[in-house]
């Protein structure tokens, strides 16, 4: 007979069960704010540019700031939990994203749309940290961490898979109503926390800002490993850069791009648990960037056939799904490396810091990846040259954090 006592072993909800209760409320938080996030943000340039008319450049700084205000100011987010505690965080960015939600569907002036934006991105700069900390002390040290993380991740790509999914259905209605329900799903992640997630002081609630961030900045093993690991998050949006161009050339038009990110977070769902019951010390962390460099291997081979139809189709897909695995092999190993380096200590600052020094690489990476496609012959050798760095950059990354690891 097969072992399914085994595999259910590995199930997200026989895992999601075990868990103690402070880790099921945070992985299903995590689960409920993906699915509040994605029901609106897919949809928020279409609605800013089509409905409302509004400039290209307009939209473009619009979610520039978005991505601002959250992904640069989470190293604030985290020292505010470290000082205040998680719990007022939390709270507190939940009202933000509320707030944010029901101004999008209120307000169609410029000012309003852009404060709006600004308190969705910046409540999500304070949650976010807030949350990977307490996840972190409430896993505990040891295997039970990594578990616990493997879950945030398989949980956060159920939100992020159903959430457009939902806002799909809503927007038959209208966008003010997507952002309306959006709403309503943070009321519930409100009410949830202020009932259940314990009220606990900062653990660094004494001394000054500067006293604290000085710590943090002077531990220079994290600062590598930080910058090492900011490649992966490099990696991951060019399913938002290059992917959609490629899925365009290969096909005439992005239609088929949807299902390509239906099938990176089926697979992270379904093979999440099982590779990281496989990968579980810092020495997977290699290993897992550089099976996301084989991704951009493989298009850096294909590129310069310039496959079309069905046949150009195919090499994105192996590429979304080597993607993924790296991605599944590199994040909970990560996360329960950081209060490893923290030695336990700010870790809302440590886990802010991760994330800001990831958003600062994304950008630069980002804008040089760009030009690299706008300067780059379309065909030819040449073709292969944006991913070849993609992959240069994480094999570099993998070195550096071969060579901490000894």
């Amino acid at each position: 007979m097969p072992d399914t006592t085994h595999r259910s072993r590995w199930s997200l909800l026989t895992n999601l069960a075990a868990a103690n209760p402070a880790v099921r409320l945070l992985v299903l938080t995590q689960l409920a704010f993906n699915v509040g996030f994605f029901m609106v943000l897919p949809y928020l340039s279409v609605y800013l540019s089509e409905d409302l008319g509004l400039r290209a450049a307009f939209v473009g700084a619009v979610l520039g700031l978005r991505t601002f205000a959250q992904q640069g100011l989470f190293f604030v987010g985290g020292s505010l939990a470290d000082r205040w505690g998680v719990k007022p965080v939390v709270v507190t960015g939940c009202v933000c994203r509320i707030l944010g939600f029901l101004g999008l569907a209120w307000f169609t002036s410029v000012a309003g749309i852009v404060v709006a934006t600004v308190l969705i991105g910046f409540a999500g700069a304070l949650f976010s940290p807030a949350v990977e900390g307490a996840l972190a002390t409430a896993a505990g040290d040891g295997p039970s961490r990594t578990d616990a993380f493997a879950l945030f991740s398989a949980f956060g790509q159920i939100g992020a898979f159903t959430g457009p999914l939902l806002g799909s259905l809503l927007l038959v209605v209208d966008f003010a109503v997507v952002c309306l329900v959006a709403a309503a799903v943070f009321v519930a992640i409100l009410l949830a926390h202020l009932r259940w997630l314990p009220a606990r002081p900062g653990a660094h609630a004494g001394g000054t800002w500067v006293d604290g961030w000085r710590e943090v900045l002077a531990n220079k093993t994290f600062l590598i490993f930080a910058v090492a690991m900011s490649s992966q998050l490099v990696a991951y949006n060019q399913m938002y850069l290059l992917l959609p161009l490629e899925v365009e050339r290969a096909w005439g038009s992005q239609a088929p791009l949807g299902w390509y990110f239906a099938l990176s977070s089926l697979f992270v769902v379904v093979a999440q648990l099982p590779v990281t019951r496989r990968a579980r010390t810092a020495a997977a962390l290699p290993v897992g960037l550089t099976v996301m460099a084989a991704a951009f291997v493989v298009m850096a081979l294909l590129a310069p056939a310039r496959l079309h139809g069905v046949a150009g189709l195919i090499p994105a897909a192996a590429f979304v799904l080597l993607l993924a695995l790296g991605q599944m092999i590199v994040i909970p190993v990560s996360r329960d490396l950081v209060p490893r380096m923290a030695g336990n200590r700010r870790l809302g600052s440590y886990y802010g810091l991760l994330a800001s020094i990831g958003g600062i690489g994304v950008l630069v990476g980002s804008v040089v990846i760009g030009v690299l496609v706008d300067v780059m012959p379309s065909d030819g050798p040449w073709a292969a040259i944006p991913w070849c760095a993609v992959a240069a950059a994480l094999l570099a990354s993998a070195l550096v954090l071969r060579h901490g690891n000894r």
